[in-house]
């Protein structure tokens, strides 16, 4: 393409692709796009780019052209590569001049040049990193920092790099630019703070945005070269006041120099080791002396106090307990660490973060009366810490706390005993406050210095009960210190004076208090280890009763979150005797449900309550269903988008609520419609579906396989050729379990699943858990329904090429030989009564194989059968008793509806129902009397001796 006469008409077809008018953008955008191709078109564009006389609009869209063309034609090996003489003219035309006056256009050229750069610096285009270097030093304000800009998006470009070559080669660049780097930072600070006094302002902006760039320029650099500053810092809050127009970036710039130090410390702990001494003089003095007061920000703040921390956790700094084995650079940084944090300094640290950052700000009081569940969320949420100034007090504290805790214990005991008495003035009230929070933070290090018992009982409780305006800050703080020492050091027989003070807490008309029994670390214990059902449940409805109405009080989604999961937990533990007191939680949360339509986490949280209370309604739960089922339709949706969220969740309620049914209603059958697209995702939830596809086979398997017994094995034989050996059992143990509910018509409901279970043990399955179930299924076909068995017998046989009789043989050797895989007693026994089922009979190959059905029996009999050693009898301990009831312990759940079927279901089945030693007696005798005493001696013959003596021992008597 001639540039002469080709710019002229891209410049047109430029203009009109800015159009707003679709009619002329469309034509516009598809000529161009057929240009991308051709040669020298983007020498075009970077014409059209450099000319500061045309339309801002259409520059713009010029360089964003070149931009996308880079990435799709730059490489030598794309399609319609742009040529080496034309790569080469554009690369010099690049960085010929940088003067592009609009600071948005001047960022997508250096972001282009940078794109160019990763893909031919520095072997095809070395002269790039010479000319950036040049200009950078030029006096002339825009060509520098145009050209400092372009050197950054460079750098950046290049660091992002991963390959062992291309770090070689940013290594080699950095080692060459950084000393440069460094004095253009340390001449471009110097500069702005010399400006400070000379108020100009448009200067000061300037000197400080060079600043920026090149601090973030070393920021790239420093990760592969040792960082060598010199650490120097400038507080120049008293001389630019909060509105000055540099104010801002100079914070940013900060922050930025602060980074630069956390990363350096943090990849390079070792290289660090020169800089501890002087990084925490420098940070100790801004945060915990007079020094920074009225001068650092809060940002600043929380960046001094990470650096502390980050320099007394580190782990690189702490010797081993045998010192000798601990390198030198961790000795010599641990002794710099001992010779800082002196009891003069820790003292101090301690105390001021006590006193002065722990103490609730005037905004933060004001808060807590205008928004007190924002006030809540804001001191709780997340990794706040990092960001959040009250919040990183709290981390720093308890990790020094931590580390040196022989020191600071006694510090703040004292301060602890100092305020011991009336409360007279709010500022000790205050400070009462925050050394509760201080102790509260210490719990575990504390442990063998307070008698937490005895304080929450001649102190704490009473605080509990004050209800002054003025104390609310203090009841908040005990129940949270409670909070933090209940899994600590507390009593157990102490828990009923704590559940007395909760209710009364809870009927506080002090929001933030009321949220605070939940939202900080749940003090209200009735989710650990030592929580007892007999201590909790004399207060059981008065605090079920609150919390409901606190429920409904609270209007954010976190709070709501919060209080629905103690409610869950309380309905867990009481289990069914919580079923009194949820009239009013059962008719409020399809309202909460309906409001909470745009907060997904807080449906989870409400799906979370409604399996917890579907658990302990139990049958009574089916009153639930007009809304309950709605709310698991939705859930297990693929098709509507909240499913993203609430899938897991869903699944789970849809479970428990199949698990507690007394019947299965048409509401209920209907839902199953979304279960062939959850089988279809195969996802973690997998497990679940099979277990709720059970619960529907328990609950009516008559009117549920009728509906869905072929959709069913379709998405089986379809999710088995793509699954692992796991999902492979859960299959199959799915179909077994309907062939024990419906023997008869089981079997040809899942016939074309069958032949693959048959080939797996004719051809002698490698999993031991995968054969053992095949052997599991085609032993129930083969017990309970022989008609079909033997039909299927002579398909396979047709397919095998072979006689059903010696297909059967097979299959019988194969038994014999894979016993072993089989480790469950019930399978074990189901072999041998399978086994024995084929005899009596004539057929001589199932007379030879007599033996094996033989020695699998009396495994099988050893596997099941007890002796009494008073009447040396035996019996079969796997048969169960309609009357036998299992024992439930008090730490147990009684036993849901599934479990009661699943009772009746095991009374019906051979494996529970029918006496092993009784049936292996009744077939040796039928077979004798076939074969008659000659011949069936003959077939005893076979089997080894010591095996024979063993049968005779169990069939004495008979």
């Amino acid at each position: 393409m001639d540039l002469n006469s080709a710019s002229n008409i891209v410049l047109q077809v430029l203009t009109q692709a800015t159009s707003q008018d679709t009619a002329v953008l469309k034509p516009a955008e598809e000529q161009l796009k057929q240009w991308e191709t051709q040669p020298g078109f983007y020498s075009v564009l970077l014409n059209i780019v450099t000319n500061h006389n045309l339309d801002v609009n259409v520059r713009w869209l010029a360089v964003l052209y070149f931009k996308n063309g880079i990435d799709r034609y730059w490489r030598r090996v794309a399609p319609h590569a742009l040529s080496e003489d034309e790569k080469s003219t554009l690369r010099a035309g690049l960085i010929a001049n940088f003067n592009e006056p609009i600071n948005q256009i001047a960022t997508q050229i250096s972001v282009l040049i940078a794109k160019v750069a990763r893909l031919d610096c520095p072997r095809q285009w070395p002269e790039l990193i010479p000319t950036l270097v040049e200009s950078v030093k030029i006096q002339d304000d825009l060509r520098q920092h145009r050209a400092l800009l372009t050197f950054y998006h460079v750098t950046k470009t290049l660091a992002s790099k991963r390959l062992a070559a291309d770090r070689k080669l940013f290594y080699d660049l950095a080692s060459g630019i950084y000393s440069f780097t460094c004095s253009l930072w340390n001449h471009h600070t110097d500069t702005f703070l010399q400006q400070i006094y000379t108020r100009d302002e448009t200067a000061m902006t300037n000197s400080l945005e060079r600043t920026l760039l090149s601090l973030k320029e070393l920021l790239l650099l420093w990760n592969l070269r040792q960082l060598k500053i010199i650490f120097f810092f400038h507080l120049p809050g008293r001389s630019i006041e909060a509105n000055h127009v540099c104010r801002d970036r100079l914070e940013k710039t900060i922050i930025l120099f602060t980074k630069v130090l956390l990363d350096f410390l943090d990849q390079h702990p070792f290289s660090f080791t020169s800089l501890i001494q002087r990084s925490l003089e420098f940070a100790v003095s801004c945060v915990f002396t007079e020094a920074g007061e009225g001068v650092v920000f809060e940002r600043f703040i929380v960046q001094c106090m990470n650096l502390i921390k980050m320099i007394v956790k580190n782990y690189a700094y702490k010797p081993s307990k045998n010192v000798e084995d601990s390198s030198p650079e961790t000795l010599e940084a641990h002794k710099i660490k001992a010779s800082f944090f002196t009891y003069p300094t820790l003292t101090e640290i301690c105390r001021r973060l006590v006193t002065q950052y722990f103490l609730l700000t005037e905004e933060e009081l004001i808060m807590w009366e205008e928004d007190p569940e924002g006030f809540t969320v804001e001191e709780t949420g997340g990794d706040s810490w990092k960001y959040s100034i009250r919040p990183c007090t709290e981390v720093l504290f308890i990790d020094i706390f931590h580390e040196y805790n022989q020191t600071l214990t006694p510090v703040l005991l004292e301060m602890v005993h100092k305020l011991q008495g009336t409360f007279e003035v709010l500022y000790k009230i205050m400070w009462f406050v925050e050394l509760y929070n201080a102790v509260g933070l210490a719990a575990y290090e504390l442990f063998d210095s307070v008698d937490f018992d005895h304080w929450f009982k001649n102190q704490l409780l009473a605080e509990l009960q004050v209800t002054h305006n003025r104390y609310k800050p203090i009841r908040r703080r005990v129940i949270w210190l409670i909070g933090q020492w209940i899994s600590v050091k507390f009593k157990s027989d102490l828990r009923p004076m704590l559940y007395e003070a909760i209710c009364n807490l809870l009927q506080d008309h002090d929001l933030v208090v009321c949220i605070c029994l939940f939202f900080l670390n749940c003090a209200l214990p009735v989710d650990d280890f030592e929580f007892r059902t007999e201590q909790f449940l004399p207060y059981l409805e008065s605090m079920f009763t609150l919390l409901f109405q606190l429920l409904q009080e609270v209007r954010e989604c976190d709070t709501k979150m919060h209080v629905l999961h103690v409610l869950s937990c309380v309905i867990e533990r009481v289990n069914m005797q919580i079923r009194p007191y949820v009239g009013c939680l059962v008719q409020y949360l399809p309202l909460l449900w309906k409001q909470s339509e745009e907060h997904n986490m807080l449906r989870c949280a409400i799906l979370t309550t409604l399996i917890h209370l579907v658990q302990g309604l139990g049958a009574d739960s089916k009153n639930l269903y007009p809304f309950l089922l709605p709310v698991i339709q939705l859930s297990t949706d693929v098709s509507q988008p909240p499913h993203v969220y609430l899938l897991e969740d869903g699944l789970e309620l849809w479970l428990v609520t199949l698990e507690n049914s007394p019947c299965l209603t048409p509401e209920l059958l209907r839902i199953f419609q979304n279960m062939s697209a959850l089988i279809e995702l195969s996802s973690e939830n997998l497990r679940t579906c099979f277990k709720i596809i059970n619960g529907y086979i328990f609950l009516s398997p008559t009117e549920f396989l009728q509906v869905y017994a072929a959709e069913l094995c379709n998405s089986f034989c379809e999710v088995l050729k793509d699954i692992t050996t796991e999902g492979q059992v859960q299959v199959l143990k799915v179909v077994e379990n309907v062939l024990k509910v419906n023997p008869l018509l089981g079997p040809e409901m899942f016939r074309p699943l069958l032949p693959s279970v048959f080939h797996g043990i004719i051809n002698g399955e490698r999993y031991p858990v995968v054969m053992s179930t095949y052997l599991g299924v085609i032993g129930r076909v083969l017990l309970q329904n022989k008609s079909f068995f033997s039909l299927f017998l002579n398909q396979m046989a047709s397919e095998f090429g072979q006689e059903p009789e010696q297909l059967l043989g097979h299959m019988i050797e194969m038994w014999v030989d894979r016993m072993d895989n089989i480790t469950q007693p019930e399978r074990r026994k189901l072999s041998a009564l399978a086994l024995l089922s084929l005899l009596p009979s004539d057929n001589s190959i199932i007379q030879d194989k007599f033996c094996g059905i033989v020695n699998i029996s009396v495994e099988g009999l050893h596997d099941v059968m007890t002796e009494d050693t008073e009447t040396r009898t035996f019996k079969d301990c796997m048969l169960m008793s309609v009357t036998e009831e299992p024992k439930v312990t008090e730490e147990e759940e009684p036993p849901t509806e599934q479990d009661k079927r699943k009772k009746m279901l095991a009374l019906k089945d051979p494996v529970h129902s029918v006496s092993l030693q009784q049936f292996v007696y009744e077939k040796l005798k039928a077979q004798q009397e076939l074969l008659g005493e000659q011949g069936f001696q003959a077939l005893m013959e076979t089997v080894d001796t010591e095996i024979v003596t063993q049968l005779q021992d169990f069939l004495q008597g008979f």
